[in-house]
């Protein structure tokens, strides 16, 4: 007890963050008693489909029998505004795999930012938050940090599909499927245990110490070709090299992106307006330097979970 009558924590008490060698452990531990209360029965399995470098990995590994089990299926979440070439990867990835992609969706994204709630006092909201950077009037620059994009339009209905294809009864406490999740080394402050009982999350490539240049390393190895990142192509967390790339060999993509971000700001009106690259100028006056000056929030892809 100290002064004031306050309660004093001793040293060895005091919460710090965790470490790579700290985090590992700790998530694996939950992953543990988890598996303890599903008295260590073996349960199905289910991957995380982002379709970009460290998913498609995990998907080819679990299919040439380097991860296991193997998977019962594989689960992408589609916002309907991929770019073009992640379409196109995903149709060549459910060939080479031995078990089934299945395609889920909760609708378009884009359809849900530009749908609009107004308040009483005139001020428009869009109904689903998307991280634009903002230019206010008085010249200020601001970002709208909190978005809902993730977890409504990936991760959500992946763990209803997941809860479909596991049968999984409502109200139960124990696990009963395992969900893989392509995170690696060089992202493991993404490893988060799930918060419903009834799943358990794995990463195996973190298991296997894999950066996501091994991914790639291992990818070419094989004589695969390099998969695309995977996001929105009206993510605002594109580098420049992205929407360079996409501007120069996607420009059915890039021009979504651009008519997004002009309908968006059209609905959003009078105020802060959005944009979707940090220089706060149209998209399609941006000169794209190819040095990856764009702000990133996380590291390389959505992988169904983007930013979690």
């Amino acid at each position: 007890m100290g002064r004031g009558g306050k309660v004093v924590l001793p040293q060895s008490a005091v919460v710090r963050p965790l470490s790579a060698a700290g985090l590992f452990p700790f998530c694996t531990n939950v992953q543990r008693i988890l598996r303890l209360m599903s008295n260590n029965l073996p349960l199905p399995v289910y991957l995380s489909l982002g379709a970009g470098v460290q998913s498609s990995t995990m998907a080819l590994m679990a299919a040439a029998g380097e991860l296991t089990p193997m998977p019962e299926g594989a689960i992408f979440a589609d916002t309907q505004h991929e770019p073009a070439e992640v379409y196109r990867w995903l149709d060549w990835l459910e060939r080479e795999l031995p078990y089934p992609v299945h395609r889920v969706t909760k609708g378009s994204l884009a359809a849900s930012a530009l749908d609009m709630r107004v308040t009483a006092d005139g001020r428009r909201f869009s109904k689903k938050n998307i991280p634009f950077f903002t230019l206010n009037k008085n010249g200020s620059k601001g970002m709208m940090r909190f978005r809902d994009c993730t977890v409504d339009y990936k991760i959500r209905p992946i763990l209803k599909a997941l809860r479909q294809l596991a049968k999984v009864k409502r109200g139960t406490k124990t696990p009963v499927v395992e969900s893989w999740i392509g995170i690696t080394t060089d992202e493991f402050k993404r490893m988060k245990p799930s918060r419903d009982l009834w799943v358990v999350n794995r990463w195996p490539l973190i298991e296997k110490r894999l950066s996501r240049a091994d991914c790639l390393t291992w990818m070419g190895a094989k004589g695969y070709p390099t998969p695309p990142r995977s996001a929105c192509v009206f993510c605002p967390f594109h580098s420049d090299a992205e929407w360079g790339h996409m501007k120069q060999h996607d420009p059915e993509s890039f021009a979504e992106a651009v008519d997004f971000e002009k309908k968006i700001q059209e609905a959003k009106g009078p105020g802060a307006v959005p944009f979707l690259h940090a220089s706060r100028r149209p998209l399609d006056e941006v000169s794209f330097s190819g040095d990856d000056q764009q702000l990133r929030l996380w590291d390389d892809e959505c992988e169904g979970m983007c930013g979690v």
